[in-house]
This record gives C-alpha cells, structure tokens and sequence, in this order.
C-alpha cells in the first residue's frame, strides 16, 4: 500500500485514473452557511462530471432549499424524529444509486474544501487506501474560543493522525473531510446506533476490520472553529458523551481485539480512554501545585515532569501561525473552557440522548483561507 501521508501535487497523468466521488454534506438547520459552502465547494480543480456535491437538507427553510435549486448540485430533503448526522449519511447512503460512486466523501455544512482535495483523496485511493482522513484546519480565527479550538485542532493533526501515521498506526478520524470506499462505509454506518461521536464507531469498525485510516497532510479542509463559551460548552457536552459511550460500548471488543493480535482496534480504545486534554491539563498542573506543599521531592519531580511533558507536547503541536494570533487578553477566556468542560462531566447524560446542534455563523472571518 501507498503511503497517503506523502500525496505530492496532483495533475492528470500522475492519477491512475479519476473516480467517481460523492460529497455528502449532512446539514440540520444549517440555512445560514449552506450556500456560501456549496459555492466555495464547486471550486474544484477535480473533473466536474467526476464528483457530485450532495446536500442531506435536514429542517431546512424553504427559501433555501429554492435557493439550492440554482446550482449543480443534489438535494436529498429528510426529517427524523430525532435528527443525527449518521441517520442522514445512512438515509443518503441508501438512497444513491448502487455502484456509481468509487469513494464516498463527508463534508460538514460549514466546510470549504481547498480547490485540490479531491484530487488528493483520489490519489490516495489510487495507492490503495480504502479510507482517509483529510487535514481539517480553522477557518475561522477571529475570536479567542475560535483560536484555541483552532489550536486544539492542530493538536489533534500532529499527534492523533500525523503522529499515529508514524508509529505505523491507524489515523484519527474527525467527523469530515472523511472519505471512504462506499462498501466498506455503508456497512459500517448500518452497525452505530450512537446520537453523536458516530466518527470514533466507524474508525473502531474499520479497524476491527483490518482497515487502517490513512492521513493526508496536505488536502485541507477549513472548518468553522466555535465562536463563543457557551456554544464551545454545549459542543464538548456532546463530545464527551459520545467518549463515554464509545468506552462503554467498545472497551470489551478492544480488548477482545488486542488478545486477536489486532493493535490497531485497541489503540482506537486506548485513545477514547484519555481524558480530554483542557481537564487534564488542569488536573496535572493542580498536582504540581499540591506537591509544592508536599516536603517530598522526588514526587515533586514527578509532577511536574508529567506537567512539563504534557504541556510541552501540545506547545510543539501548534503551529507558530496559531502562536502569533494569541495575545495575553485571549487567556481570560480559558478559566471559562476549562470550567466548561468539567461541567460537560456532569452534563453528558443529557447529550448521550439529545443531538446537541452546533451552530455556524454566516459570515465568519476567513483569515486562514488563501
């Protein structure tokens, strides 16, 4: 197998040939940002007759699904009773014609694809790969929550799928920018019944498979960073229940899968068992600071060791363009975050029920898009 950390820049003869690629893009409610997507999208340098951008319009107004009306695109309207992303790509899924498409791609509603990533997931399946996670990165950077959820992004890019590429391990998948042999994709979607985090089940039971995911560094994919606390709030609440779930529902099969010699299926485990890193962080920095107070010194050099280690791997995870966008004042926003997410702790219950939408804003600052 090809290695699809290292996609050179693509141009028609270095291609075995252009697949046919569909872009799912699920969208519950999301009018305000839908269009200005489906424009940027249509901006490929990939054949048009070669992809197709595919709209799964959830409760969407009908002035925008009129206004959808006028572009190239397909439009398949659903309405659940209980609305999740994996409802909407399984209902689009089944209901495109069988064997049109070679690799099915998940786009968010706010995402805007770079004008060569198709190209890129095409020749990525072209040295083999059966499943791929693109490089999502920020879109937007214009308020302090934007730009630590930019950082925590870049974090996620270099350690969980950079870095697990490395070790010869299985990439992180990350909700879109996703893409998929349509077979494989299908009949792993039929198998999860979570609300949320329904990426972390597909990457498990790609990987009980035997199917590693693959990362590609250079197809970018801007996403819509969160704007606000109370909207990053809400958006962790449902992430972190989708965590818990996953352990609760996985931690069996993982463990059945590392004593089958399967490293890759129980690596996916152990990283859903890492608390998150804004909780963690806290709660190695409040062991330092206990140990001060502690005339013992070879536990004081263990915790702050374990600090140091933590907070240095994340410094060198984030890119300097990130580093230069922060001032002292973004920092008063962190004690709100990091309170934040020990509530989502408390909160989870509510999520593991409730889809928890998060919404995008229709004009944000494009200051990362070229």
């Amino acid at each position: 197998m090809g290695n699809a950390d290292d996609v050179p820049v693509l141009d028609s003869n270095s291609v075995d040939r252009l697949r046919r690629i569909a872009v799912l893009i699920p969208a519950y409610k999301e009018d305000a940002v839908i269009v200005g997507s489906v424009i940027a999208n249509l901006k490929q340098n990939y054949p048009p007759e070669r992809y197709d951008l595919i709209v799964i319009a959830d409760s969407f107004l009908d002035e925008t699904l009129e206004e959808l009306s006028y572009y190239p695109i397909q439009v398949i309207r659903v309405e659940f009773e209980q609305s999740t992303v994996q409802k909407a790509i399984v209902y689009a899924l089944n209901a495109l014609p069988e064997n049109k498409y070679d690799i099915i791609l998940i786009s968010d509603a706010d995402n805007h694809m770079a004008p060569d990533f198709l190209g890129r997931i095409n020749q990525a399946f072209g040295q083999g790969w059966q499943a791929v996670q693109g490089h999502r990165k920020a879109k937007n950077t214009n308020k302090s929550v934007a730009v630590f959820d930019a950082m925590n992004e870049e974090v996620n890019n270099n350690i969980f799928r950079a870095g697990q590429r490395a070790l010869g391990l299985s990439a992180m998948c990350t909700g879109s920018g996703m893409a998929f042999d349509p077979i494989l994709m299908k009949r792993a979607l039929n198998q999860i019944k979570t609300v949320g985090g329904y990426d972390k089940e597909l990457e498990m039971l790609l990987t009980v498979d035997h199917i590693q995911v693959g990362y590609l560094e250079h197809a970018i994919i801007y996403d819509e960073k969160v704007q606000n606390v109370t909207v990053f709030n809400r958006q962790r609440t449902r992430w972190i229940a989708a965590q818990l779930y996953f352990v609760k529902a996985y931690f069996g099969i993982g463990v059945q899968q590392l004593i089958k010699g399967n490293v890759q299926a129980f690596n996916t485990l152990v990283r859903s068992l890492l608390l998150p890193r804004t909780i963690l962080l806290t709660v190695l920095g409040l062991m330092l600071l206990a140990s001060l107070f502690v005339t013992n010194q070879p536990l004081q050099v263990f915790c702050c060791a374990l600090f140091g280690l933590m907070a240095g791997s994340l410094a060198i995870s984030i890119p300097a363009s990130l580093w230069h966008k922060i001032s002292v004042r973004d920092f008063a926003v962190l004690p709100s975050l990091i309170f934040g997410m020990f509530r989502s702790l408390i909160n989870y219950k509510q999520a593991s029920k409730v889809f928890i939408h998060t919404p995008h804003a229709e004009n944000p600052e494009l200051t990362n898009v070229s």
